[in-house]
């Protein structure tokens, strides 16, 4: 699957992790593969003092971790674990609204309509690439409504480790999902027009519910 592109000469952990983290939930890097110190050091032209310290705290995430005789390796979440992500997730959206609420830009309506056309377009002409993308930016305009900095890295912890879990549902289910991001993006648009971080938390609880019942129907049985 081809990724977004990014500038992947950034130096800090931080940057490290965030690349990193984005190649194992788009499935970039698949469950079993090495992640190796030394070549990931050499791309991103550092040392390998931050991506041992990026390493770290992706495997805090449960998505990596380190096996004796192997090294750093991806690994697969169980469903007992995404199910708990997933319930973890749909308990932290409504409080998107509740908890130190951020307030609502023109810049943040206007992304949300972009992303609202290009979804429409993939209804017509589904595109893997393109719904990964997109779904990723919506998380990133969520997590830019999150006020509360506790809150926001918690929703960002859970999306990364649900978000290679919906990706495998959207390759086996298809245009289907287009569909259900073009009805979350529309809604998402009418409640950040009037301001409304209340709607937006419980329209993220919704439309995560209806993810997580996909999960559950494609990947669980």
């Amino acid at each position: 699957m081809d990724m977004p592109e990014h500038d992947e000469r950034r130096q800090g952990a931080a940057d490290l992790q965030d690349i990193i983290l984005e190649r194992i939930c788009f499935l970039q890097y698949q469950p079993g593969d090495q992640l190796r110190e030394a070549g990931l050091a050499a791309e991103f032209g550092v040392s390998r003092t931050p991506v041992r310290d990026a390493l770290s705290r992706i495997s805090h995430l449960g998505l990596i971790e380190s096996r004796n005789g192997v090294g750093t390796v991806v690994v697969k979440l169980s469903d007992r674990q995404i199910a708990q992500v997933y319930e973890m997730r749909l308990q932290l959206a409504p409080l998107i609204g509740a908890v130190s609420p951020a307030d609502v830009l023109d810049s943040h309506i206007e992304r949300a309509e972009i992303m609202l056309e290009e979804a429409k377009q993939l209804v017509g002409d589904f595109d893997e690439r393109q719904y990964v993308v997109i779904n990723h930016r919506l998380n990133q305009l969520i997590t830019d409504l999150i006020g509360n900095a506790v809150l926001r890295s918690f929703w960002r912890q859970t999306y990364y480790q649900a978000a290679s879990t919906w990706y495998k549902v959207a390759e086996k289910v298809g245009p289907e999902v287009a569909h259900a991001l073009v009805e979350e993006l529309a809604d998402l648009v009418t409640a950040l027009r009037r301001r409304d971080l209340t709607a937006v938390g419980h329209i993220q609880r919704i439309h995560i519910g209806y993810g997580y019942a996909r999960i559950k129907t494609y990947l669980f049985n």
